[in-house]
């Protein structure tokens, strides 16, 4: 008969590992691995990277305005017997039978500026692209490391509910016990079980924010098929100085968006500047020369030519004007732009140093709080145990207890979430 029994568990075992499919392996990191890998996988840093790169390629083609430009030409023509001219516009009076191949060189001398600030525009463009860059990579490091944080507070926060679902079984068995006796009523009994089960479903939502701090860790990550974490604990930072006005001074000279639109401002004057040279005229040479290996008798075996060409607006219907207001009203508006990011700059470095710092005084006083919750929880099961008190009085102090934990620990990571936020406003997270 013990032979069946034990064949019968071993079979419950087998089945039960082969409907539960085994769970990867926790990964292992850091806090600076973690980033590490952020900036590694994540696809917005490599977008912003191709971005720059592409941004980096429009300078050389205002430039190549600068370089000659050579064009090779071959052109076959049949012509009846005396034929003069050919519809389509003002045509060579002669039109002759011919087969010709050559190269027509041509060479700007000055657009008197023009092109020289269409190319800075460009530079600064790019330049500006590059601060983009870095300001996806500082908020792709903000967002893996608070994600982190909230993965370490899920945990703990974890463990309290399941340390919490264990001290009131323990409380439950022995009311039920006692109660069993005839020391304690059924109502001590049910309300050891309501504890209970609030503690179980404590546990349930735990489990549950875990999982979801878990995958949003992993999207930060750009590693998103991954599912569980052992995370290490990283330094508690510093408390903050007193002195907010630094900080705002350091995000107003280093903080990438500020500085972007700093150099879209000057890449717009310099956009300002080159439309303003439309207004001037455009000088260039052009040459030609090739051979005419067939056609008509009176046509040279080769030719050649070269002449300069100058271009004067005279007008155009006021194009060009409309064009250069246009460009000015941009750069007035970039400039704008400007002044309203600082504002917001200064604004978010305030909330946030203020953010911090409370979140730096709280930790100490939900300490304190756990103490007191402590205590208070003791001297309720003392009470209880020697009949001075009922079940109410033990299980508010239950409750008490279970939220001072909870307050502690997430206090803890709410500091090192606020503080990583204050570096990234002031525009040092690297």
């Amino acid at each position: 008969m013990r032979y069946f029994k034990l064949l019968a568990a071993m079979c419950c075992a087998l089945r039960a590992l082969t409907a539960q499919p085994p769970q990867p392996p926790a990964i292992h990191l850091t806090l600076d691995e973690a980033q590490r890998l952020a900036i590694q996988n994540n696809p917005q840093f490599t977008a912003a990277r191709y971005n720059a790169a592409a941004a980096y390629q429009v300078a050389p083609q205002y430039k190549a305005a600068y370089e000659p430009s050579v064009s090779g030409s071959f052109t076959s023509v049949e012509a009846d017997n005396g034929s003069r001219l050919a519809a389509g516009g003002l045509n060579n009076p002669v039109v002759y039978s011919r087969v010709g191949s050559g190269l027509t060189v041509g060479q700007m001398i000055t657009d008197f500026g023009r092109t020289g600030n269409l190319v800075a525009m460009a530079k600064l463009q790019a330049s500006a692209q590059d601060q983009v860059t870095e300001t996806t990579r500082a908020q792709i490091l903000l967002n893996t490391s608070r994600a982190y944080f909230a993965v370490l507070r899920a945990q703990s926060v974890l463990k309290v509910a399941t340390e919490t679902v264990t001290a009131r079984q323990t409380v439950s068995d022995q009311v039920t016990a006692l109660a069993e006796s005839k020391l304690k009523s059924t109502l001590d009994v049910s309300f050891a079980n309501v504890n209970l089960a609030d503690a179980k479903l404590l546990l349930v939502q735990a489990q549950n924010d875990l999982k979801g701090a878990e995958a949003n860790l992993a999207s930060a990550m750009g590693l998103p098929n991954e599912a569980g974490f052992a995370l290490d604990e990283a330094p508690m930072p510093p408390a903050l100085s007193d002195r907010v006005a630094d900080l705002i001074q350091e995000a107003i000279n280093n903080r990438p968006e500020l500085k972007s639109l700093r150099l879209q401002q000057n890449a717009a004057e310099r956009f300002t500047k080159a439309e303003h040279a439309l207004n001037y005229p455009t000088i260039g040479v052009v040459g030609t020369a090739g051979f005419v290996p067939t056609g008509y008798e009176a046509i040279p075996g080769k030719y050649g030519a070269i002449g300069m060409n100058v271009s004067i607006p005279i007008f155009n219907g006021g194009l060009f004007k409309a064009r250069q207001k246009q460009a000015e009203a941009r750069a007035k508006a970039a400039t704008e732009n400007v002044n309203d990011l600082q504002n917001q700059v200064v604004r978010d470095v305030r909330v946030a140093y203020l953010n911090a710092t409370t979140a730096y005084d709280r930790m100490a006083l939900t300490q304190q709080l756990l103490q007191q919750a402590t205590l208070a929880l003791d001297l309720a099961k003392t009470r209880y145990e020697l009949g001075l008190s009922n079940i109410v009085e033990l299980s508010t102090a239950q409750l008490n207890l279970t939220s001072a934990q909870i307050a502690d620990t997430s206090a803890h990571y709410e500091y090192q979430s606020q503080r990583i936020l204050v570096d990234y406003q002031a525009g040092v997270l690297r």
